[in-house]
């Protein structure tokens, strides 16, 4: 029997500010960074928005959508990100009270950079086909840190995506995953540091493309398919160029990734982007159609996913939740002060 996704969330802050508003304060041609990244907004959380009250909601979506179970169902919780509100507290066990979970039988925090949502999504595979638990949720969130003036500033964002897995009542199965590592130190940031710093050009050719490409091919190898055996496919997005390249050096076409690719509206939501694309795919997929996933986390890794629709996408209720694209369309624009006193930028001198 294989595990597969019972259902899934997302959730996407209304506010949003562009990168020529953001460049026009650091002296910077802000709408050439964002033809150049491909990006024409980000989303920006609210003062009262963080890693946990997004991953509630994204939760809570997931679990409006499947009312036959219920939250006492879910037997653990795990939480991807790299930007958790507390250095020590877990972020998973106030999502599994908030959404009367709890107790739970496992919660824990993940961080592996941006791929740590699809690692919470691989444990909660392993440990439902171990019989440990029935349903696992996974969620990937992120409200991402970016150096005023820096160029992550022009696209860190906001954004969070939960999926329930488990063994029956799927509507898809994971027919296939695997990862991809090795000890690439590209992006990091120290305990006590406000902001990550970056290996610049060396993101790139060594980090990413290796990595992704890497895992993609491992993963056509494992599955014993190609690019033109699936319907859809979603990388993850840091900007809005290194997806379509990848996807088109791996052979896919922008019609197979374009339903994926939400960074262009919102940015990169690190831990969120690449299970947000899956959730908007989700929105439209349709039985016996297959996806093709590929994340990854600077530091590095990738994780990679076969994924087939099943008849029950059927009975599953879509329209319960807002749709992806909904959240995406539904934003309102703020200026870069009122972007930098919700993002805690602007900061008191003490004495």
């Amino acid at each position: 029997m294989k595990a597969g996704i019972v259902s899934y969330g997302a959730y996407v802050p209304r506010y949003r500010i562009t990168p020529k508003d953001i460049g026009a304060v650091w002296g910077v041609d802000g709408e050439a960074m964002g033809r150049g990244l491909n990006i024409r907004a980000k989303s920006v959380p609210g003062p009262d928005e963080d890693v946990i009250t997004m991953s509630v909601e994204a939760a809570r979506d997931a679990l409006k959508k499947v009312p036959r179970l219920d939250s006492k169902d879910v037997g653990a919780i795990y939480v991807g990100s790299e930007s958790h509100p507390y250095a020590v507290k877990p972020s998973a066990t106030i999502v599994a009270e908030a959404i009367e979970a709890a107790p739970v039988l496992t919660a824990a925090d993940y961080e592996f950079a941006c791929k740590a949502g699809t690692a919470a999504m691989q444990t909660c595979m392993g440990l439902t086909l171990s019989d440990m638990y029935r349903y696992g949720l996974a969620i990937g969130a992120d409200t991402s840190q970016g150096a005023p003036g820096d160029a992550l500033e022009f696209s860190a964002s906001a954004g969070a995506a939960a999926f329930i897995i488990g063994r029956d009542h799927l509507i898809t199965t994971i027919d296939h995953t695997l990862s991809y590592t090795t000890d690439t130190p590209d992006f990091w940031r120290r305990e006590g540091q406000a902001y990550p710093s970056h290996g610049g050009r060396f993101t790139g050719e060594p980090a990413y493309f290796k990595h992704v490409i890497s895992c993609a091919n491992l993963l056509f190898k494992r599955a014993g398919t190609r690019p033109e055996d699936y319907d859809f496919a979603v990388f993850h997005q840091p900007n809005g160029k290194f997806p379509v390249r990848v996807g088109k050096m791996l052979g896919f076409t922008d019609k197979q990734m374009d339903t994926g690719l939400l960074v262009r509206e919102i940015g990169n939501t690190y831990s969120g982007a690449i299970m947000l694309g899956l959730c908007a795919i989700l929105d439209v997929a349709k039985p016996g159609q297959r996806i093709f996933a590929v994340g990854y986390g600077s530091g590095a890794g990738s994780d990679g996913f076969d994924i087939t629709v099943t008849s029950g996408l059927d009975e599953f209720d879509r329209k319960a939740g807002r749709t992806v694209r909904s959240m995406v369309e539904y934003a309102k624009f703020i200026d870069y002060a009122t972007y930098a006193k919700f993002r805690g930028k602007i900061r008191m001198r003490e004495g």
